[in-house]
């Protein structure tokens, strides 16, 4: 059960209070079961991308680098939510110090603002492998990589540091948090001071960054589309096609659920139930871990074929040593 608020202190409460979904109080073992579920999937999946591209000598393309980068970022942005949410929805433990709940939050929105970056780097990786091939080593080499890499993080960070100070610095006048993971909306409303500095601040740079980065996807796939239909050789077509449907249907994944959720939180307030705001938040943290490594996995024949490999060596070697 929440603890009680602190309506009558203005200051930095010790300890804020997670609500779950408010409203579907009822369903929270079957969120939590679903949750658990998508988490495993997602740790189990990025492992194993992870771990597949790194020891495969074969798998050292721009494009698997990225990807990896993509799936280390998907582990952090599920664990800094998904272990909280369960403990919330299975045992009521909604309980989350003042640190712990900014460091979630820096953590979740910090990911989040990694992985629009590495969209865009792997728009961009394709746009070069399809309509520049001759020159694709020769763009992208492993000191350019880390480069795209160090500045989208930094990136992130020089986004979400001034965010997590202002909001931080607020006096906060309740500790019960109507969500399940400290979000910064659902945050700020708890503050004393009006706080509307941080969520203009919010609102405007994440607009800023999903925007031109969703229009750069948008010109590289654009290119892309007229370079492949312009190839003679079907098989290339489909080939190429192959590759970018995979990478659409992460971005919408990714893009669909998440600038919803932000434009609902400012926007929809009154018109969208709490609870819908709030599950629509949750899915957007976790679904796009669990999928993008199902997506690359199945749609990718190379990782697919590595994959494979590895798991029959396993389970051989561990046969083996059973007989």
């Amino acid at each position: 059960m929440p603890g009680p608020s602190y309506n009558h202190t203005v200051g930095s409460p010790g300890t804020f209070f997670l609500l779950g979904v408010p409203g579907l109080q009822s369903s929270y073992l079957w969120l939590a079961i679903s949750l658990s579920a998508m988490y495993s999937i997602a740790l189990l999946g990025n492992t194993l991308i992870i771990a597949v591209i790194c020891m495969d000598p074969t798998l050292q393309e721009p494009m698997y680098f990225f990807l990896c980068v993509l799936a280390a970022v998907d582990v952090v942005m599920a664990s800094s939510v998904v272990p909280k949410m369960v403990s919330v929805f299975s045992s009521g433990d909604s309980s989350i110090s003042f640190n712990a709940c900014f460091t979630q939050m820096y953590f979740v929105h910090a990911a989040t603002a990694v992985e629009t970056g590495l969209l865009l780097a792997m728009a961009f990786d394709r746009y070069v492998a399809i309509c520049k091939p001759l020159h694709y080593m020769r763009i992208l080499t492993p000191h350019v990589m880390l480069g795209i890499s160090v500045t989208i993080t930094i990136r992130a960070l020089v986004f979400m540091t001034p965010l997590s100070w202002m909001l931080s610095h607020l006096p906060f006048c309740a500790s019960n948090v109507p969500h399940s993971y400290c979000e910064h909306m659902a945050v700020a409303k708890l503050a004393c001071d009006d706080p509307m500095p941080s969520s203009l601040y919010s609102l405007i740079f994440s607009s800023i960054i999903v925007g031109s980065d969703v229009t750069f996807i948008s010109a590289s796939y654009t290119l892309i589309l007229k370079a492949v239909f312009g190839l003679s050789s079907k098989n290339a077509q489909w080939k190429a096609l192959s590759t970018c449907a995979s990478h659409a249907g992460v971005m919408a994944l990714y893009y669909l659920p998440g600038m919803a959720s932000i434009y609902v939180a400012w926007l929809g307030q009154d018109a969208v139930p709490l609870h819908t705001q709030v599950l629509l938040a949750d899915l957007y943290l976790i679904i796009p871990p669990t999928l993008n490594p199902i997506i690359y996995g199945i749609r990718t024949r190379q990782i697919r074929e590595r994959l494979w490999r590895l798991l029959t060596s396993c389970f051989f070697h561990q046969s083996t040593q059973g007989s």
